[in-house]
């Protein structure tokens, strides 16, 4: 009798494998899916359930769920739907998050906890740097980054005079450090506005005007950027002083702006990591298939969201489905071995990518509808400045 119960043993503990394996990996997804600014929490949620369906709701030998938080874009909104995701609904993982001060305001909650949190777009300084964190990872960019590409292009174009136009918070702020750190001119204004109530910029444009400067460098996301456009072009700024920016004008905003036939928009530049007519195989997959679905161009924020969700497949593969590894799901993370809509990339010491950055030109495509299209590369295989004061 004792030996068949020795023998019952691992086939006990066999027949057990198959239910552990069954487990389901819970991703706790947060955005903004009300307020103006749920424009750009639904484009990510579109572009998070379109990869779901392409990787089959499976990552390797486990089904995946993907759970959403409403951050209401509020920073005490955001930190209670992460606190209600990590305690309540037990999610293994989360990943999202549009907004730096949410962001910031909602990081410990996860950490804390020893979960790995993954950035689909906010990346503020302070996660880079010195508060770098080994369960943090960012899937976008730090946010300083695209404004030191553009900064850039202004040297590169020859502008000596600049006037810079930006929301008073964490973005903005970083924003704006990034163009001043590379731009080798003259900043000949700055105005940090009220964010997000403000936006009528009259008495901006007026201050622009006096100026008189080379050009003017902004960043404005979410309805705020087709209304600043839409007001530059009222002030008889367009085609007088030329418009750059960073994260206003998308494939969000793009088609209200061609409805409300707002063509100062058309030939103007901006910087970013990404574009849809970015010549990788995973990318064409995610645009032709967001197209397909959706019926209109993903935005970056979806191509973000998109990535990330492979991103944390390959770490789930990679601990065979096992996600209390975190160690595991950590190297893996590091190793940002997955396919990309940005193609082939590098992560970062302090878990930020290190990637190309491109010059991108609003235009009209062959079916008459307004994207960007990539004119040039501006900086190959490039890693913030803060990486350096990460001490992981």
């Amino acid at each position: 009798m004792k030996s068949r119960l020795l023998w019952l043993v691992p086939v006990a503990a066999l027949l057990a494998a198959p239910a552990a394996m069954a487990k389901t990996v819970k991703i706790g997804f947060v955005t903004t899916l009300t307020t103006g600014a749920a424009v750009i929490g639904n484009d990510m949620r579109d572009a998070v359930e379109l990869a779901l369906e392409d990787i089959g709701h499976k990552m390797g030998p486990v089904d995946v769920e993907v759970i959403y938080g409403d951050d209401e874009f509020n920073p005490q909104k955001g930190k209670q739907k992460t606190e209600k995701l990590i305690k309540r609904d037990n999610v293994d993982i989360v990943a999202g998050y549009i907004w730096s001060h949410v962001l910031m305001a909602s990081a410990s909650t996860v950490l804390d906890a020893g979960k790995i949190l993954i950035s689909a777009n906010a990346g503020p300084s302070q996660l880079a740097g010195k508060g770098c964190n080994k369960n943090f990872f960012s899937i976008s960019w730090q946010n300083d980054q695209t404004p030191m590409a553009l900064g850039e292009v202004l040297n590169q174009r020859g502008v000596k005079t600049l006037y810079v136009l930006a929301p008073n918070y964490a973005a903005g702020k970083n924003m704006v450090a990034g163009v001043e750190r590379t731009f080798k001119g003259k900043l000949v204004g700055k105005d940090m506005t009220k964010w997000p109530t403000q936006i009528d910029w009259s008495a901006e444009f007026t201050k622009v005007k006096a100026a008189n400067p080379d050009a003017v460098f902004t960043f404005y996301p979410a309805k705020h950027g087709p209304a600043f456009i839409k007001q530059y072009q009222q002030a008889g700024l367009t085609g007088k002083i030329p418009l750059y920016s960073v994260y206003t004008v998308d494939s969000i905003g793009l088609p209200r702006m061609q409805q409300a036939k707002m063509e100062g928009v058309l030939g103007t530049f901006q910087t970013q990591f990404w574009g849809p007519d970015l010549d990788a195989p995973q990318n064409k997959k995610f645009v032709d298939g967001f197209k397909k679905k959706y019926g209109k161009y993903p935005s970056f924020y979806a191509a973000q969201a998109y990535d990330s969700i492979f991103f944390i497949k390959s770490a789930v593969e990679a601990v065979n489905g096992n996600v209390s590894d975190t160690a595991g799901m950590r190297a893996a993370l590091e190793k940002a071995d997955f396919p990309s809509v940005r193609g082939k990339f590098s992560m970062g010491k302090n878990h930020f990518p290190v990637q190309n950055f491109y010059l991108r030109e609003v235009v009209v495509d062959k079916d008459g509808n307004w994207t960007t299209a990539i004119r040039s590369t501006v900086y190959t295989n490039h890693a913030d400045t803060y990486g350096k004061d990460c001490k992981m």
